[in-house]
């Protein structure tokens, strides 16, 4: 796809990074620093879609001409939202809550366009099923490290991460970080109407 402007990521994940440069882009990296502040008044999808666009919003003065991609990865566990843990008691108590149940992972996604400063935000969803997690290989996955910056404590991209998962049903890039499919037709719809409204 030709893209209209650079895109400019609004986050330093290197799953997210990565998954974009497989898709044949590679953005500009400026991180934002937002906090994952839950609203209870908001569904999990709201709450996804409403961070990533703070996340967009909160880089947009440090970017002249571009498309800025920000994004947001929640899990969701009988309502309740699991976003990265906070430390590693935080990471061993969201493994035992997902041992042998399906949750749900939810990315929204948002693209600003810095010139116009038109918005679209949109997102994708995906039920994983979790085999029962024995208390050791929970703890021996904890401390390697891996869970710390991810919603819900696991990466399924992990070598370790990934036997945990028996069953998985939408779109698997979600669940890395990020969902490539949803992302490029929303952005193609996005550049082709910024092409049509300055002509």
């Amino acid at each position: 796809m030709h893209l209209v402007r650079p895109l400019v990521l609004a986050s330093k994940s290197p799953r997210r990074i990565s998954l974009l440069r497989q898709i044949g882009f590679d953005p500009i990296v400026i991180e934002a620093d937002v906090p994952e502040d839950f609203r209870d008044d908001e569904t999990p999808v709201e709450n996804a879609l409403r961070l990533a666009l703070k996340k967009a919003r909160a880089i947009e003065p440090s970017v002249k001409d571009a498309i800025i991609v920000g994004a947001d990865t929640i899990v969701v566990l009988d309502g309740q939202l699991l976003g990265k843990p906070e430390n590693t008691q935080d990471a061993h108590r969201m493994l035992r809550m997902l041992s042998g149940r399906t949750h749900t992972v939810i990315t929204g996604f948002a693209l600003l366009d810095v010139p116009t400063r038109k918005w679209t935000t949109e997102f994708e969803q995906t039920r994983v099923t979790f085999r029962e997690l024995p208390d050791d290989e929970i703890a021996e996955y904890v401390s390697g490290g891996s869970p710390m910056d991810k919603a819900g404590a696991y990466g399924i991209q992990d070598d370790y991460g990934a036997v945990f998962v028996t069953r998985i049903e939408g779109c698997f890039y979600n669940v890395v970080g990020f969902p490539l499919a949803k992302f490029y037709s929303t952005l193609k719809q996005f550049q082709a109407q910024l092409t049509n409204e300055t002509h």
